[in-house]
């Protein structure tokens, strides 16, 4: 029998220590390997979809939630901003490139947003079928929006108000037709419905007319059944109908403006130009991300922590099941003694069971870190449309290599004390 059989023959003869020890050492790789893929997935998403956005601007509120909402659709606006301010603030000599989004509906979760052309090259979008839209509610889909909702080139849609999937208020009256789809291209583009801004604008005034309009017809029936003065009502209509007349439409507003700069020099007077002397709000995504960053860090710090406790405590036992297992198998160490075996022989015998003990622990954890990845991914994707695309990472290189020398080290005393066992006494007793 060579040395790994009978280290296996071993480990089976004591099923219970083992199954403890190696369920211990795997809850600690399973913890740090899927904190590691979360960490490594995240930060991936995050900088792919920031792509070479510099600012964002938007209502005043929250900074990150106008990132998170403005650049990665996963938060709701923090309101709108006026069109004309906005393409003013595009003119300055600092900014390269001024990219307006225009949000406010979505078909089956998937965002409608309003846009120009520049948009998806942001994030290198390439037609896979069909074409840009050209005219008024044409639209171009993403990869994920087409493989989710079956739609394809020519169907018709009509978009919900709001940004929730569970919304009835639907914009029947004025359907979307598909005209082309992107390539996938693992970026926010892929979940995204894109429109010209105009389609944005036209549905909501028709939309806020509509309400009018019912709100008018119900006010009429009520001032029928209530008997009330039907001149003085016309008189109003007639002076509201004038007054609107007055101020022509609704003053068109857009969501967010993705700006990037002409230089460095734009990163020094932008953000304080917009957040003093106008009503909008300018948010970095690399500061607001770094942010994010250090208060997820925390987390992931706190839970390396916990599974690196998990897996000492798991050496720890590793190192008295070994150093128990000694005075069961004194005899046989004896034996293979005897039998021609040197000092050193029961030494790695006793060392390469503790770092099977590691092996097993590292590999059951392997898997169950990509089992619990492979459903976490799911649930994003079901919920926000993200999917978590990190599989491997050089942490799991550095933490097989850590595991081997832990499983080594909690067998040193035990193989020091095998290779030192005394034949002649252990077998006259």
């Amino acid at each position: 029998m060579n040395i790994i059989q009978f280290n296996f023959k071993q480990i089976k003869s004591r099923p219970l220590s083992s199954v403890l020890n190696i369920i211990l050492f795997a809850t600690g790789v399973t913890i740090i390997s899927l904190v590691f893929l979360l960490k490594d997935s995240f930060e991936n998403q995050m900088d792919k979809n920031a792509g070479e956005i510099d600012l964002v601007v938007g209502a005043k509120g929250s900074p990150l939630q106008l990132i998170l909402s403005g650049i990665y659709h996963v938060d709701y606006p923090t309101g709108n901003i006026d069109y004309n301010e906005a393409i003013e603030l595009s003119k300055n000599p600092l900014i390269k490139q001024a990219i307006p989004l225009a949000l406010g509906d979505n078909f089956n979760g998937f965002r409608i947003v309003g846009t120009n052309k520049a948009y998806p090259t942001i994030y290198n979008g390439q037609i896979q079928a069909g074409s840009l839209w050209l005219k008024d509610f044409e639209v171009t889909i993403g990869s994920k929006v087409a493989s989710k909702t079956g739609l394809a080139i020519g169907r018709q849609f009509a978009g919900v108000h709001g940004l929730s999937a569970e919304s009835d208020d639907v914009h029947e009256s004025t359907p979307y037709t598909v005209t082309g789809i992107f390539k996938e291209t693992g970026t926010v583009l892929d979940q995204l419905i894109l429109t010209n801004i105009e389609s944005v604008w036209k549905i909501h005034d028709s939309h806020e007319h509509h309400h009018e309009h019912s709100e008018a017809e119900q006010d009429h029936e009520h001032n029928t059944d209530g008997g009330h003065d039907h001149e003085h009502d016309a008189d109003c209509d007639h002076s509201h109908e004038e007054h609107e007349h007055e101020d022509g439409e609704h003053p068109k507003e857009i969501t967010t403006l993705l700006i990037q700069y002409q230089s460095p020099m734009g990163a020094i007077t932008l953000p304080r130009l917009i957040n003093k002397s106008t009503n909008m709000q300018a948010a970095s995504p690399v500061q607001e991300i770094n942010r994010l960053y250090s208060l997820l860090g925390l987390g992931i710090e706190a839970l390396t922590y916990i599974s690196g406790f998990i897996i000492l405590i798991s050496a720890l036992s590793i190192f008295i099941s070994l150093l128990n297992s000694l005075k069961e198998r004194k005899y046989e160490l004896a034996l293979i003694r005897v039998m021609g075996g040197s000092r050193f022989r029961l030494f790695a015998i006793v060392i390469l069971e503790g770092i099977s003990f590691a092996i097993i622990g590292y590999i059951v954890g392997f898997v169950t870190s990509r089992l619990a990845m492979f459903f976490l991914s799911s649930y994003t994707d079901n919920n926000f449309n993200y999917t978590l695309q990190k599989w491997a990472t050089l942490t799991d290189l550095s933490l097989l290599i850590a595991s081997i020398i832990i499983g080594a080290a909690a067998a040193v005393i035990p193989a020091v004390k095998a290779m030192k066992t005394n034949i002649s006494k252990t077998l006259s007793q």
